[in-house]
């Protein structure tokens, strides 16, 4: 292994540590939430940080702290059930597409640049208007267009696979085409297509939040970043840590997701 190699896997170590561990708070906020994400208290409204409340409290007198770990969840959570669902399906396209060619790739192709010929938000946000707000609506206003990117580099990969050797002889076995594809294609290009989704998973986070801002995703009291920004905004002038906190963790979860795709994708390249 070359030096550079060893450097960017020891990046890749250090990235993610902390990605874990953002995924573990998250996924157990119960357990390192001091209160109830959801519970009111009308003699603590717009509280400063304090030993109780260590990010201070909303206009509702909702534990900040808490409802960021909480938050942190329905937006991780969302955010991987999406990239994994657009990864699938993209894949497979990508792959069917690629394997046949002909009017197969064609309709699939075509269908795909239409999807590109719109900017992904507006379309998002046209779709989720559409279907009334909600984190599903929003995760499946997200998901139109986001399977176009792992199907095209599926397809890109499946045109080159198909005329391999191996992928010959087994069509000369007598391998049926799912086989092949399934068994032989697949695993080959596993690899580029796991580094995009993890690529994708900084800009499919500010999709969900952005929707949630803009009130068409996460309906309230359910925590969730973007939707504690929105909420906060109005107020920010009398309790800034409202809007502070969430915008802070979306911004550093971004990042790390971010760099550990940036990384990743560099140590392929290399």
């Amino acid at each position: 292994m070359s030096k550079k190699k060893k450097r960017l896997w020891t990046k890749i170590i250090l990235m993610v540590m902390p990605a874990l561990l953002l995924i573990l708070v998250t996924a157990f906020a119960g357990a390192f939430a001091p209160n109830d994400p959801n519970a009111t208290h009308a003699t603590a409204i717009r509280m400063a940080p304090c030993a109780e409340y260590p990010f201070g409290t909303d206009n509702l007198g909702r534990c900040v702290f808490s409802r960021v770990l909480y938050g942190g969840r329905t937006t991780i959570a969302a955010t991987f059930a999406l990239v994994a669902a657009s990864f699938v399906i993209g894949t497979l396209i990508g792959m069917i597409s690629g394997y046949y060619g002909g009017w197969v790739d064609k309709i699939f192709m075509r269908f795909a640049d239409i999807m590109l010929a719109f900017p992904q938000m507006v379309v998002a946000i046209a779709v989720a208007g559409i279907l009334g707000g909600g984190l599903k609506g929003a995760m499946i206003a997200l998901g139109i267009t986001m399977w176009v990117s792992f199907a095209r580099l599926a397809r890109s990969h499946t045109f080159t696979l198909k005329n391999q050797a191996f992928i010959k002889v087994a069509l000369f076995a007598g391998k049926s085409d799912g086989y092949i594809i399934l068994v032989h294609i697949l695993p080959n290009l596993l690899a580029p297509v796991l580094t995009n989704a993890l690529t994708q998973i900084g800009t499919t986070m500010i999709g969900i939040s952005g929707l949630s801002f803009l009130g068409l995703g996460v309906v309230p009291p359910t925590a969730e970043w973007g939707s504690m920004i929105n909420e906060a905004r109005a107020y920010i002038q009398i309790a800034p840590w409202a809007v502070l906190y969430p915008a802070l963790a979306t911004i550093v979860t971004i990042i790390i997701f971010n760099y550990l795709g940036d990384v990743v994708l560099d140590y392929r390249e290399v």
